[in-house]
């Protein structure tokens, strides 16, 4: 006697379900760029989209709670003089956002709690490092302020954004399609146009291992999982899509490499650490399929598709700390449509209590940094990004450890701009610096004062020609109701005239007067 037992899993039933339309987002103009990217980043603050702008590169910034219809004329983050290929929120600072273009430049944005009141056009840093298009953006999982980057110029470049250094520089042999650090990260993972994924140690530039990928000529996709295995997306040489694990020392030889369909479009593939889950979104795709990351055989899990109507450009996927353990939810997805309508997908857990469902929510990635970028590319430390416990009220903040002092100024927190003197701390340079305070200070409030009166004075035009188009408006009615009043007295004059003459008028039912809203 034989009989199938059913996988254990917790997340077998997972399903996604859309938002109402008035909770997500639209008339966005996505980009239209040919660039093989998600164009979109979001974390618990912000939602970050890239747009079409003329005359340069834009992408746009909203709060969450910004739902609904966006105006046309929205403040934008406007800085690039090309299109911007790439955007990526920092991991350890939700107000900050880096960004690539085909302007060649790298650069570093601080976006302020409640979003953009105005459009943004100062960086807080430029990063210069690249002779052609910037396409990938990547942040340090546990390191604070190192920033990769990568260009069109084969060129992968790592920064210390603090200081706005370019610590290393090393070139690969063919254009970099994506890349992806490993949990602790000390490895990084590239896929090149030609056909073969790499990794690299990031300190030096060195090529530890590389392999063929896919077959396929199209753009593959490489991700590391959080125990050390390597997932892919690509093609074969019938363009079919698909997907394979593989392990580190082993790239050539899959562990598993299974076909998925046949369409045209790159496939994201986009993974959960917490729960190892992958959800694969391809390019012009109405699918998300999300698949279950086991150590058993066949150790990739199909659990099930989420299928919608229209075709995706674009797609962005909130960090744990964002999502609603009150509903079991385990991640939410952001669709960008070709429509410009930015659809909103929570993924959840069907669960019959309304408890927190704590097996569902192991420890998630903290916003706090594990390595200060000293540590990590001066003393070549390690660490696994830091760990904090979620609770029915989200994540569960720790207590704030004391701040290391960098060797070198960090210029996210001074907020000084690149290139700006720094002031000297030698002999008497906090007298001095008490005397700029206060210059500063009166000249900051001199101009506040000088831009609130020319504001008020140009309130006070507009409501001064307001007036006059007023009293015009009540001098036309006054001059209507007259000539109506001598109308009116001439018609019943004739009327009078025509009822002596012996011939009756038809009034239709009413009375010899009107009143004045009747016709």
């Amino acid at each position: 006697m034989s009989f199938r037992v059913v996988r254990q899993s917790k997340f077998r039933h997972v399903f996604g379900s859309n938002l109402k339309r008035e909770q997500c987002y639209d008339n966005i103009r996505v980009s239209k760029a040919s660039w093989d990217s998600t164009f979109c980043s979001v974390n618990p603050k912000f939602l970050a989209i890239i747009v079409e702008s003329g005359g340069g590169g834009a992408f746009l910034v909203l709060p969450h709670n910004k739902t609904g219809r966006i105006a046309p004329d929205a403040p934008l983050v406007a800085g690039h003089k090309g299109p911007v290929l790439d955007i990526a929120f920092c991991p350890h600072n939700d107000n900050v956002i880096a960004s690539g273009s085909e302007d060649c430049y790298v650069k570093v944005w601080q976006i302020p709690d409640g979003g953009l009141t105005r459009t943004m056009t100062e960086s807080v840093v430029d990063l210069v490092g690249h002779q052609r298009r910037v396409g990938l953006v990547l942040w340090h999982p546990s390191a604070q302020n190192i920033l990769l980057s990568a260009g069109s110029d084969n060129k992968v470049c790592i920064w210390n954004v603090g200081t706005g250094e370019n610590l290393l520089n090393f070139v690969l042999p063919d254009l970099v399609l994506s890349g992806c650090w490993n949990w602790d990260g000390s490895e990084v993972l590239f896929t090149c146009k030609d056909k073969t994924i790499r990794r690299v140690d990031p300190r030096t530039g060195e090529v530890e291992e590389e392999a063929i990928a896919h077959e396929g000529s199209k753009g593959a996709r490489a991700i590391y999982l959080k125990n050390g295995l390597v997932f892919t997306t690509g093609f074969t040489k019938h363009s079919e899509r698909q997907y394979s694990l593989r392990a580190p020392g082993h790239l050539d030889d899959p562990i598993v490499m299974v076909e998925l369909d046949t369409s045209n479009g790159v496939m994201f593939p986009i993974y959960d650490p917490d729960t190892n889950l992958v959800y694969l979104c391809g390019k012009g795709d109405s699918v998300i399929r999300y698949f279950e990351i086991t150590p058993e055989p066949p150790f990739v899990h199909y659990i099930n598709t989420f299928q919608t109507q229209d075709p995706q450009r674009g797609v962005g996927c909130m960090p744990k700390r964002g999502c609603d353990v009150s509903v079991c939810e385990i991640s939410r997805f952001y669709r960008l449509n070709n429509n410009g309508f930015c659809q909103v997908i929570p993924f959840k857990v069907p669960r019959k209590s309304e408890l927190f469902q704590e097996d569902l929510y192991p420890d998630t990635q903290a916003e706090m940094p594990a390595l200060t970028a000293d540590e990590w590319w001066g003393e070549r430390k390690n660490a696994d990004p830091v760990l904090v416990p979620m609770s029915e009220n989200g994540v569960q903040q720790t207590e704030s450890e004391e701040l290391v002092v960098n060797k070198k100024p960090n210029i996210l927190n001074s907020g000084r701009p690149v290139g700006r003197p720094a002031t000297s701390t030698s002999g008497p340079a906090p007298a001095v610096a008490e005397v700029d305070v206060k210059k500063i200070t009166q000249a900051v409030m001199d101009e506040c004062s000088r831009m609130i009166i020319d504001q008020t004075n140009k309130q006070k035009d507009k409501i001064d020609e307001l007036n006059a188009e007023i009293r015009k408006l009540k001098a036309m009615i006054v001059k209507h109701e007259t000539r109506i009043r001598s109308l009116e007295t001439r018609t019943k004059d004739q009327e009078k005239q025509l009822v002596s003459q012996g011939i009756l008028l038809n009034n239709n039912g009413h009375g010899d007067d009107l009143d004045p809203d009747e016709v």
